[in-house]
């Protein structure tokens, strides 16, 4: 949504669960499939009283390579704070987090600047259901036909969660969905976390404030977006609950909102808290970090263990391979098919040929799903060469890769028991013309009077009658000649 008076304001903060075999400060199984509740638990994880807590290695040093992949100034002394607040999913009453000294400050991610990224842990999952009264309970008397009930399952409490925050800097709903799919697409490429946020491994928060000049106005928080289109949708409402509550003389409050997905709105939650609020002070029970006295934290060690990035990738394959942008785009998104097509590559020597590849791989091949994947890269590029070099139409070349997929074998035998190899013998193509003319005679003569539009239709139909088989442009130059 666009509004030349007023300009919105975002920032993110974004958490991300980290795939580490523990969690962050015991040795309780980190595990997002576990489907029971409260089995990955412990004394330590639940807060119990007399416990001692362990930094996890792992998650300190995958925080420091996301820190590295943006280019942030990784942390030489950093320490863990007491985040203080009570809720039902913190067991201890406080949570263990990072605040004055956090692993990486600033950096950078598709233009976004950063302000820090730092090492928490996370929050148990609560649920909420309302169920029908029992007939049991219903003989005892009671009235009520349903009963509310609140769960708490602390499987997921004290999980690795790397916390992202950005500058105010983001100006649209739009900028924020790009940043996040690039985000997300970051961590899956450097392992650190699998970042899906259907199963809450990534949510993200957005904080937004509109006015009429560079001045920043009263920001709101949006907590809990589970979904990129969520996050869209919630930001669109937000910036235009603002304008419209200034517009008619109103105020903006600085607060929490929630956003509810069947009303498509945002609602209230509570006044937004600052730092404060929350009586940070360093975690009595764990030790101090100086990173640089650590000699498997250091930037040489850490950078080697990079892999490579989305941004990265995109460049290497704008490089090597001359490729549709789109389609670039589609292999950093989809790792596989992308690999497939790297694979295929090596064994095609004429560049001009890794479009027609990609166009196969994009539109065909990524339609079949897994089946797609068990293709044979060396077969798959002698079928390339194939239809580059009009051995097969472009038809012909979809017909058989589906047989390839289906039974493995060998294109050109497909090719030769189909009859799809294309047909380019001026005497026999001439028949299929002369057939084609004379049972079009109103076609012909609309493009005798001048109707060029009407000899494609006349190719067609050749096409038919050679089931296939035609080379098209012969066919064509012949048509032309006849008609002519």
């Amino acid at each position: 949504m666009k509004n030349v008076k007023y300009k919105p304001t975002i920032g993110l903060e974004i958490h991300a669960e980290l795939r580490t075999k523990t969690k962050m400060f015991c040795a309780c199984k980190n595990d997002p499939d576990e489907k029971r509740p409260n089995i990955n638990i412990c004394p330590i994880c639940m807060g119990h009283p007399g416990t001692l807590p362990v930094i996890n290695k792992e998650a300190v040093k995958q925080v420091l390579r996301v820190g590295l992949a943006v280019n942030g100034q990784l942390a030489d002394f950093t320490e863990f704070d007491r985040k203080n607040y009570f809720y039902p999913d913190i067991p201890k009453g406080y949570q263990i987090s990072q605040y004055k000294h956090p692993l990486v400050s600033g950096g950078e991610l598709l233009g976004v600047k950063l302000t820090r990224i730092h090492l928490e842990e996370d929050t148990a999952k609560s649920s909420h259901e309302a169920r029908s009264t029992s007939d049991e309970e219903k003989d005892r008397g009671s009235n009520l036909m349903t009963r509310d009930s609140s769960f708490v399952d602390f499987n997921r409490a004290g999980v690795p969660l790397m916390e992202l925050v950005t500058e105010p800097v983001i100006n649209s709903s739009e900028q924020v969905l790009k940043f996040g799919q690039e985000l997300q697409l970051l961590l899956q490429y450097l392992g650190v976390s699998k970042a899906n946020m259907e199963k809450g491994e990534m949510r993200l928060e957005a904080n937004i404030s509109v006015s009429k000049d560079d001045n920043l106005g009263t920001k709101v928080e949006i907590k809990n977006l589970n979904s990129f289109k969520a996050a869209e949708k919630a930001i669109e409402y937000e910036i235009k609950r603002q304008i419209d509550l200034l517009e008619n003389g109103g105020k903006v409050e600085q607060e929490t909102r929630g956003w509810d997905e069947n009303k498509q709105s945002t609602f209230s939650q509570r006044s937004k808290e600052d730092s404060h609020d929350y009586r940070y002070f360093p975690e009595p029970d764990l030790p101090k970090l100086k990173l640089s006295e650590l000699s498997e934290f250091s930037k040489e060690i850490l950078s080697n263990s990079l892999k490579e990035t989305p941004a990265e990738k995109r460049e290497r394959f704008k490089k090597y391979y001359a490729i549709k942008t789109s389609d670039i785009d589609f292999y950093v998104s989809n790792i596989l098919l992308g690999n497939l097509f790297e694979k295929t590559v090596k064994n095609l020597e004429d560049k001009n040929s890794f479009q027609l590849l990609s166009n196969y791989i994009v539109s065909d091949i990524a339609s079949l799903g897994e089946k797609g994947l068990e293709i044979d890269d060396k077969k798959l590029a002698f079928l390339i060469r194939m239809a580059a070099s009009g051995e097969i139409s472009s038809r012909g070349a979809k017909d058989i890769l589906i047989k390839m997929i289906e039974s493995d074998e060998d294109p050109k035998i497909i090719a030769q028991k189909t009859g799809l190899f294309q047909k380019s013998d001026k005497t026999e193509l001439e028949k299929i013309a002369k057939q084609v003319i004379s049972e079009n005679e109103s076609v012909v003569s609309e493009y005798k009077k001048g109707k060029t539009s009407s000899l494609q239709f006349l190719v067609g139909q050749g096409m038919k009658a050679s089931k296939g088989a035609a080379n098209p442009q012969v066919l064509k130059d012949i048509l032309e000649k006849l008609l002519n």
